[in-house]
């Protein structure tokens, strides 16, 4: 049998490294790095290869599968569209529209048809849309709408030519990096440090990625906002501040000065536990590099001040002069989609941050979607706007979401749930109809979201490895058909039609745009020129063409198509990051307002915590380079090696609590106790205590062997719903005060089994 090799971007994490994939027939039979890729240079890590185990994981769904009595039964597409047009569509005309709700995990910001296509799903429903990124990265997310216009304009470290870098929360030696897309992080901080340049880590645990550091700083879980704090006082304090070429169009900087006066490093330094002189020499640092950089990640994100932290992190950017300048802060430019390369360059609408509200507690609503924390309470709380239906993209969230088995009881009571899904797992074992998803390898692939945020402007696309297999739909037209049937087309809506419509759109857009390069072109040119290609591939096609680097059908003839990157296996490096402001700015005036009131007003909150005594023991999460995420642990070559759902503990604490290497303790909250084995480690700070999430896959009904022989323990069983940064809505999962206690050894204590009972105290 002949082998052939095919070339595609690996979607499992943020880092886009390329992979060679050798096929026979229509099997996998080797993945390695790609050589000759743009971006990772032959670069991969143990998940890379893993995509042959997904695809041919026996667990995956490959028809529609119904539920009867209990239990999940195969069912045809024509049957399964019939029952939602039965179940789920009548409930918007019965109830509104608010009456049914979406939620996208995390797999689905790695797919371009899901993110295409589900802005249809969207119209169709009113504002109950929820999202895996509003338990995540939703606080970094709001501050960049508001300082820059427009969502996904992170200012990323500009790693490869920074003389300081200073990560928060962040290890992307095990992450592969987040909010900052590039292959390679260890060689690109092993290639900072070659060169002169200084990496300074502030974590709770010496993480991998600490132990490489220059520098690593412990401090307290949650007081990352207080660190920051005393840093930009020092700056000001001490005449630092030099905002540079951004500062031009910055307002507010004075305002923010005055704000910080009360943090000096004195004030601040018991809360975050870091001396006062660490932090006026880590200020001094920064303000004194030819270049830097400081960059917080999930750790910042996951805290009840998490939103006033990723402010603080642009306060101490721009006022050191690093925004938007090489070796700072910077912005990409991506080939195709960007929120900040279309429309009029320099203005925008802005944010609707804020415009909008959750109907029980209030908590702001950005980006067209709700808190997730809201999802359970929705569905509970009769009334008008109460969610009845539920429809799923990927998602998870009773592993991923606070307070977990309140979630899946409230998932229970919903009239009609349906998933797009390839596993029955913690989450879709509630729904009514689960209806399958191809594997990776099964479609086509660019990376829409993450080259939004990429440490250099790449665009790379990857036609899909092997044929669809018998029973599987595209994902696209599966969306298409959903839209098509709540919005009152019935069980067969016309697909191929739906998705000319929504190209049609697309492309009306463009040509009405006086800032398109297609401007005044007539409609029925652009379809022909997009041509043979649809669905997906013919919307990528469009933006690529109208994009900073397009073709502009015809007006810049070397300019980027689909048909060029089809002609580019390994990818085309579009160059190194240049500073974009103004014309990056999407804000209403044009220029960045610094001293958002909502942000100025949350240092109150600061400073009430500053004098509160910390509770004697806390719980932080933790990254593995093999399971970033619960979707990735029934892959058999990934869950090699020893448990990674280790409880870690610090000496200290361990002869304190009685703790000996592996053995069983109890982690108890004020919602719910689980357990977990011990591991004693001196990389995590004393007082804190360390548990991975995305685990606990022993619960009824789940149908993913190879996690059920290592279940362990979902840790965010242990964090409330009740406890969220209210400027995002952003639960608190970092920073969890628990009591820790040995279990007595007993046969079933052994086995290292999450007990499904919550016990409440």
């Amino acid at each position: 049998m002949s082998t052939k090799t095919h070339y595609r971007t690996c979607p499992l994490c943020e880092a886009t490294c390329g992979l060679q994939i050798e096929v026979a027939g229509n099997r996998p039979t080797r993945i390695r790095g790609d050589m000759d890729d743009v971006f990772s240079k032959g670069y991969i890590c143990p998940k890379g290869s893993s995509l042959k185990g997904l695809h041919e994981d026996p667990d995956r769904i490959t028809t529609p599968l119904v539920k009867v009595g209990g239990n999940f039964e195969p069912i045809g597409w024509d049957d399964a569209a019939k029952l939602i047009d039965e179940r789920l569509a009548p409930l918007l005309g019965q109830h509104g529209k608010d009456a049914v709700a979406l939620y996208s995990g995390n797999p689905w910001s790695h797919n371009y048809e899901t993110i295409i296509y589900t802005s249809l799903l969207y119209r169709t429903i009113g504002k109950n849309r929820f999202a895996a990124a509003s338990l995540d990265q939703r606080p970094r997310e709001i501050v960049s709408s508001v300082h820059f216009g427009t969502r996904t304009a992170f200012p990323v470290p500009d790693m490869d030519r920074t003389n300081l870098l200073i990560l928060i929360g962040s290890d992307p030696m095990e992450s592969n990096g987040s909010l900052a897309t590039a292959p390679d992080w260890p060689g690109r901080l092993k290639a900072l440090r070659q060169r002169g340049g200084r990496l300074v880590v502030i974590d709770p645990r010496r993480s991998k990625t600490a132990e490489i550091a220059d520098e690593h700083l412990f401090i307290i879980p949650g007081t990352d906002a207080a660190l920051l704090a005393g840093v930009a006082n020092t700056l000001f304090a001490e005449g630092l501040v030099n905002p540079g070429r951004a500062g031009q169009y910055v307002d507010g900087l004075e305002d923010v000065g005055a704000a910080l006066g009360a943090f000096t490093p004195e004030a601040v330094s018991p809360m975050c536990g870091i001396a006062p002189e660490q932090i006026r020499a880590l200020a001094r640092q920064i303000a004194a590099a030819k270049s830097a950089v400081v960059h917080g990640r999930l750790g910042t994100c996951l805290q009840d001040l998490a939103t006033l932290t990723a402010w603080l992190i642009d306060v101490v950017n721009t006022a050191t002069g690093n925004l938007d300048r090489e070796g700072g802060a910077m912005f990409s430019r991506a080939a195709a989609m960007g929120s900040n390369t279309t429309g009029q360059p320099g203005s925008g609408s802005g944010t609707d941050y804020g415009t909008f509200h959750s109907r029980l507690r209030q908590l702001p609503g950005a980006f067209n979607q709700l808190p997730s924390v809201c999802l359970a309470e929705e569905i509970e709380t009769p009334g008008e706007g109460q969610i009845r239906g539920l429809i799923t993209i990927a998602g998870n969230p009773v592993l991923s979401a606070p307070d977990s088995d309140r979630l899946a009881d409230a998932l229970d009571s919903l009239e009609f749930m349906v998933c797009l899904d390839m596993y029955v797992n913690e989450t879709t074992r509630h729904a009514d109809l689960i209806l399958p998803a191809p594997s990776a390898l099964e479609r086509s692939h660019y990376d829409v979201s993450y080259y939004q945020f990429s440490l250099r402007n790449i665009a790379n696309y990857s036609p899909a490895v092997l044929p669809l297999a018998d029973g599987l739909v595209p994902e696209w037209r599966t969306i298409l058909m959903l839209a098509g049937i709540l919005q009152g087309r019935g069980p067969q809506p016309d697909v191929d039609a739906m998705d000319t419509e929504v190209a049609s759109w697309l492309v009306s857009q463009a040509v009405g745009n006086e800032h398109s390069p297609a401007h005044g072109r007539a409609m029925v040119e652009i379809m022909a020129e997009l041509t043979p290609h649809i669905g997906p591939e013919r919307i990528l096609d469009l933006n690529l063409r109208i994009g900073p680097y397009g073709d502009g059908f015809g007006s810049r003839p070397d300019g980027l198509s689909l048909a060029k990157l089809m002609d580019h296996p390994h990818g085309i490096d579009l160059g190194a990051l240049e500073p974009r402001m103004p014309e990056m700015l999407r804000t209403p005036n044009g220029r960045i307002d610094l001293a958002t009131p909502a942000f100025i007003a949350d240092l109150d909150r600061l400073s009430g915590r500053l004098d509160v005594r910390r509770p004697p023991l806390v719980l932080i999460g933790r990254r593995h380079l093999r399971s970033n995420n619960s979707w990735q642990h029934n892959i058999p070559t990934l869950m090699k090696g020893k448990p990674r759902f280790t409880l870690q503990v610090n000496p200290i604490d361990a002869t304190r609590l009685k703790l000996d290497e592996g053995c069983l303790a109890s982690i108890r909250s004020d919602v719910a106790t689980i357990e977990a084995p011990v591991e004693i480690a001196d990389t995590v700070m004393s007082g804190v205590v360390s548990l991975p999430h995305g685990w606990g896959h022993d619960l009824p009904g789940v149908r993913l062997s190879v996690a059920a022989e290592r279940p362990g323990a979902n840790a965010n069983r242990l964090a409330s719903n009740d406890h969220v940064d209210p400027l995002s809505g952003n639960p608190h999962l970092n920073g969890i005060a628990v009591q820790i206690s040995r279990v007595p050894r007993t046969p079933q204590a052994s086995a290292w089994r999450q007990d499904d009972t919550v016990r409440k105290f």
